[in-house]
């Protein structure tokens, strides 16, 4: 399977499983016996996969994970050493780790450095011992003796114990690694929410996008009905329907229209705000938004972006969300704008960090770079909080989710 495939579920809603070991561990094989496919490439010469690689796939009775396929722990010299590095740094969007040992090999320094960096990670860690079939009289006691970590002999070449590896994932995968409900517990069955979805440059031709796929899917997956029109036929939809509904969603750039257009009794919020509670915690980036009343003229904001995208003419990353803020504060900021997988390193001098709806990463990755921002004294706030904190209807979006009635009184 690859991630180009518009029917199958996204990778930022799928189990991280990333698979660590020496080089000639039998990484790859592992993957290849795990899925039953020759997914990955399989070499005798040690050091086959360099930089990590990330397969989504299907393992069964699992479901949808991605696999991360990492360099060897061993690796050696100093490009060696940087692709540990780059294997080390996968940890912070990893729901389990496979760590592969070789019984000719045996367990040592490099695996219990390994072990150390996922227990700081607090990501669960299973224990392969590889290649049973050539040394059957091998106990996995003889692997880091004392351990506590559950270890499961296999052998990726016969398939021989890969049902019982299943079944320590299963077990030891967090039982939280599917992300809450992006608005299932705000409906009840029958409950009818009208999406907000503008046709507009950015729009992509043809079809609507992730996070308002995901939200329709998971209104359909808690008994509701999804009513979606574009942001001039909300006043007419909404006159239209028998009963009013339980929640008006828009897109946030739609923001002071759909106020406007929707009554004082219906609540209404955005797609980027649900996504901000359902890939992260709401509650810190309202309180990064209050944190933009303490900007001034030429301060330093990043402003991250999990994917890269071709960028429209009005972009909002890049030219409305910079306009706007400008405004707010009487003069130009200095933004420095990033996208991938990662926050750069340095996040010294940044005054606030401004971040997309993440609908491109798992949650863990999301609250990792939350995490990181805060041991670097760094306010962070999304693309919908922010927008809704500038047009000065952030408490109205807010309404749905009275657990941050705080947040807001924090404000005074």
């Amino acid at each position: 399977m690859t991630d180009t495939t518009l029917n199958q579920t996204p990778r930022g809603s799928r189990l991280h499983i990333a698979i660590f070991g020496r080089r000639n561990a039998g990484k790859s094989s592992l993957i290849n016996a795990l899925t039953n496919q020759d997914i990955a490439i399989v070499s005798d010469v040690p050091g086959t996969t360099t930089d990590p690689v990330y397969k989504s796939m299907e393992i069964l009775p699992i479901g949808p994970v991605v696999i991360i396929d990492t360099a060897g722990i061993d690796d050696v010299g100093e490009l060696g050493r940087l692709r540990i590095e780059k294997a080390l740094g996968v940890l912070n969007k990893t729901d389990l780790m496979l760590l592969v040992v070789d019984p000719a090999a045996g367990a040592g320094r490099f695996e219990e450095e390994v072990i150390e960096k996922a227990r700081e990670k607090k990501v669960p860690v299973i224990i392969v011992v590889n290649k049973a079939d050539l040394y059957p009289r091998f106990s996995t006691e003889e692997v880091l003796p004392g351990t506590a970590l559950p270890v499961v002999a296999v052998s990726a070449l016969t398939r021989q114990g890969i049902d019982e590896l299943k079944m320590a994932m299963i077990r030891e995968a967090p039982k939280d690694f599917m992300n809450p409900t992006i608005l299932g517990d705000l409906i009840s069955p029958g409950d009818t929410v009208v999406l907000v979805v503008p046709i507009d440059l950015a729009a992509p031709k043809g079809r609507l996008i992730l996070p308002q796929v995901q939200t329709i899917r998971d209104i359909l997956d808690h008994d509701g009905m999804a009513y979606v029109v574009k942001e001039r036929e909300l006043k007419g939809a909404l006159a239209k329907l028998k009963d009013k509904p339980r929640l008006v969603v828009t897109d946030s750039q739609a923001f002071l229209k759909v106020a406007a257009d929707t009554p004082k009794d219906v609540p209404m919020t955005s797609f980027s705000i649900l996504f901000a509670r359902h890939k992260g915690d709401l509650a810190t980036l309202v309180e990064g938004a209050k944190a933009v009343e303490n900007l001034v003229p030429g301060d330093r904001v990043l402003v991250s972006e999990a994917c890269t995208h071709h960028r429209v003419e009005d972009d909002i990353g890049t030219v409305k969300i910079p306009r706007w803020l400008n405004q707010l504060v009487g003069g130009p900021l200095d933004y420095t704008w990033v996208s991938g997988l990662e926050l750069p390193k340095d996040l010294s001098g940044y005054k606030l960090i401004i971040h997309c709806g993440a609908c491109m990463i798992n949650r863990k990755e999301m609250l990792h770079r939350l995490m990181v921002a805060k041991h670097a004294g760094i306010p962070v706030v999304n693309y919908g909080v922010l927008i809704a904190y500038v047009m000065g209807i952030l408490e109205r979006t807010l309404k749905p989710f009275p657990e941050l009635t705080e947040v807001l009184e924090d404000d005074g």
